[in-house]
């Protein structure tokens, strides 16, 4: 598609046609009528309790395509009920102003518009959007999580995590314990079984501060578990670096060298798994692939060491309930290995990894591109998102 700008709107009822029209059709009602009516739920929803899901879309749902799925048999990867999207890949349209545009914008519209590519589950990225969006800028609350909660409903998605708040201190505070209480609630209202990070657990390469990590990550998942509810945390491509534990000491008494082990193999061994879950970002993993291929072990030798990362999540699978769904191209030129694309364009064999890990009805890929939003172009990070699930959806393998 040709990219496509959208000027601000005054007071037209209807906009100009063009290659995003389809994401305006497909919400069914005009503007004016859908933000009255979000305005309307939005203030009943705060003070009503929340529901069993009633989920408008789930029964009979169509494609994108206007095409049943059917008849698939146990060659599909990912089930329909596991599809889900990272709502961090279209932030832009939580996050834009729906008195400017007649492209779907906040929670509730973007909501209503996955459900219709299909998709069955999201991951939050925050709890913000646009102020003039129905129930404000800030959700991050028992009322704002009601509401959002009478939406998933609405529109038959379920949420299964947050990218979210973990308290930076340890040990902790009274505030940042109260604050992830709060957010264990949230998760809570929103049915969520899981809330975790962005962020590796630490930065460093050193075993003494995994450790650390270790310990803090086992008191959390302790408190979450007590609250119903499995922390994770999401890793990036540094997190698969090889551990730093032997051979000569540096000038501040810090080993040098490694024995091989990598530093979320090594989180893995150190926490319990009763209390620790990881979410693997497949795109990451694979660039941890690219770059992290060498290591130079205790006796002073370069050793080489290939990361596998669906033989990591097969060894561990149980600890892995989650993953993001991110594609690439190859880039030999960026020091990554490659670029991010539109998941199902680019070269990372997911048919492949998702037949090696198997358990299909327990892992939940979350469709994720960080570079979906555009600034000439409002509309791509949804097209995006409908591309992801199609591609998620057509996955094909063997039966495990």
């Amino acid at each position: 598609m040709t990219p496509h700008s959208d000027s601000p709107r005054t007071d037209a009822p209807h906009a100009t046609e063009g290659p995003d029209q389809d994401l305006r059709r497909s919400l069914g009602v005009g503007r004016r009528r859908f933000l009255s009516t979000c305005t309307a739920v939005a203030g009943a929803a705060i003070a009503a309790p929340v529901l069993g899901a009633s989920p408008a879309f789930a029964q009979d749902r169509e494609n994108t395509h206007g095409h049943r799925e059917r008849g698939h048999g146990g060659d599909v990867l990912v089930p329909a009920h596991r599809r889900g999207i990272i709502l961090y890949t279209v932030r832009d349209a939580t996050g834009r102003d729906p008195l400017s545009t007649d492209l779907p914008s906040g929670f509730r519209e973007v909501f209503a518009q996955l459900a219709r590519f299909g998709y069955r589950q999201v991951e939050f990225a925050g709890y913000g959007q646009h102020a003039n969006a129905p129930g404000g800028a800030g959700l991050e609350s028992v009322e704002g999580a009601r509401l959002l909660r009478r939406w998933l409903d609405e529109y038959g998605l379920r949420a299964q995590g947050n990218h979210g708040f973990i308290p930076p201190s340890w040990p902790l505070t009274t505030a940042d314990l109260d604050t992830f209480k709060k957010h264990l609630e949230i998760a809570n209202i929103l049915g969520m079984d899981h809330m975790g990070t962005g962020g590796d657990p630490t930065n460093s390469s050193y075993r003494a501060d995994w450790d650390v990590a270790a310990d803090k990550w086992n008191a959390l998942g302790r408190i979450a578990r007590r609250e119903g509810v499995k922390l994770y945390t999401h890793n990036h491509d540094a997190a698969y670096g090889f551990l730093l534990d032997g051979g000569p000491l540096d000038d501040q008494g810090r080993p040098t060298r490694s024995s091989g082990v990598r530093r979320l193999e090594y989180f893995l061994e150190v926490t319990d798994p009763k209390y620790v879950w990881l979410e693997m970002d497949v795109f990451w993993a694979h660039v941890a692939r690219y770059k992290f291929h060498t290591y130079t072990a205790h006796d002073g030798s370069t050793r080489e060491k290939v990361f596998d990362p669906a033989g990591l999540v097969a060894r561990h699978n149980k600890r892995y309930p989650l993953f993001h769904a991110k594609d690439g191209t190859v880039n030999t030129a960026n020091g990554q290995g490659y670029d991010m694309v539109p998941f199902g364009t680019g070269v990372i064999d997911y048919a492949t990894f998702f037949s090696r890990v198997g358990e299909r009805n327990y892992h939940n890929p979350m469709v994720e591109q960080d570079n979906a939003p555009s600034s000439t172009d409002p509309g791509q990070s949804l097209r995006h998102a409908r591309t992801g699930h199609d591609n998620l959806a057509a996955l094909r393998g063997r039966r495990h």
